[in-house]
């Protein structure tokens, strides 16, 4: 039960079948044909029934977890909103602040998640099964892929080992995706609370801010630096940041954002060309990367680029 005991006054109710095959159904959505997806779907009724049993016995100590899609475009699609209305339509000069958090995954302070969670969470069931899942060690049970050399390259600031189990969750788990959300909402209320930002957009770790005074900018990120290095034990990147006028794009989320249009970012159309030389002899792969590429050129004033590529005859 890796060292915790579970709740005195706990009810089963959360932890049904219906509930548990519910999220396993919802979980697998985007992962299905992964390898980890297809050994837990061979023996999917088995392994929900164990995982029931598991949480119910309070005897649950490892998760089953996907990436969901958080909705890149639609933050998009509100910053050129944003971009919009600050410069009106682009006659009024304005300027953006972009920001983001370092190491931030490997960084998050558990006891200081857990204690935001519970801050809100009455169930005990809930708490504990948190509990579980943010102080899980994954240093401990993990499988290697492509060999431990590759491991071994793993820079010590963006790993996972060596920091006590005390900071740091895995980035790929669906649960770590809700986590960040529920870390940096402390950050987001300071931003638009107390600085009193309007034009504020995050997604994770990556923030923009608008504002038609430069020097205000720049007084607020002072303040969001020490206010993540007090609240959240977090530091801001020393070299990823910009504070621009915003005619000249918001490089964010794959795109360079402006008021009256979208452009896709340079190194998205240079990964595709490498793309297709690289799947050239494999066409199944080839169309399957280039319909990923269109979904996200769609989003963006992007016509031309598709026909100066001729995607439409591959």
């Amino acid at each position: 039960m890796c060292g915790q005991s579970a709740p005195a006054n706990g009810s089963s109710s959360i932890f049904s079948f219906e509930n548990i095959h519910r999220a396993y159904l919802n979980c697998r959505r985007n992962k299905r044909g992964t390898i980890n997806a297809l050994r837990f779907e061979f023996n999917a009724a088995e392994n929900l029934l164990k995982l029931e049993r598991e949480l119910n016995d309070y005897t649950y100590h490892d998760s089953y977890a996907c990436r969901r899609n958080k909705g890149t475009h639609a933050a998009v699609i509100r910053l050129q909103k944003f971009t919009r209305q600050i410069t009106k339509n682009g006659k009024t000069r304005a300027y953006f602040l972009q920001l983001d958090i370092k190491d931030f995954f490997p960084n998050i302070d558990k006891e200081i998640l857990f204690q935001l969670i519970a801050r809100k969470v009455r169930s005990s069931d809930i708490l504990w099964l948190t509990r579980i899942v943010i102080f899980w060690d994954c240093t401990k049970s993990y499988v290697t892929r492509g060999g431990s050399s590759l491991l071994r390259r793993v820079p010590t600031h963006k790993s996972l080992f060596g920091k006590n189990n005390e900071r740091g969750l895995p980035i790929g788990n669906l649960t770590s995706q809700f986590a960040a959300n529920v870390y940096l909402n402390e950050l987001d209320q300071f931003v638009k609370h107390r600085l009193k930002a309007h034009y504020y957009l995050r997604y994770v770790d990556d923030f923009v801010i608008l504002h038609t005074d430069s020097e205000q900018l720049n007084r607020w990120r002072g303040e969001i630096s020490a206010f993540l290095a007090q609240r959240l034990n977090l530091r801001l990147h020393p070299t990823r940041h910009k504070l621009l006028s915003v005619s000249n794009g918001v490089d964010f989320l794959g795109y360079i954002v402006r008021p009256g249009y979208i452009l896709v970012r340079k190194r998205v159309v240079n990964n595709l060309k490498s793309k297709l030389k690289e799947l050239r002899n494999y066409p199944d792969k080839l169309r399957d990367s280039i319909a990923s590429y269109l979904g996200h050129f769609k989003h963006a004033n992007s016509y031309r680029l598709v026909n100066s590529l001729g995607l439409w005859k591959i």
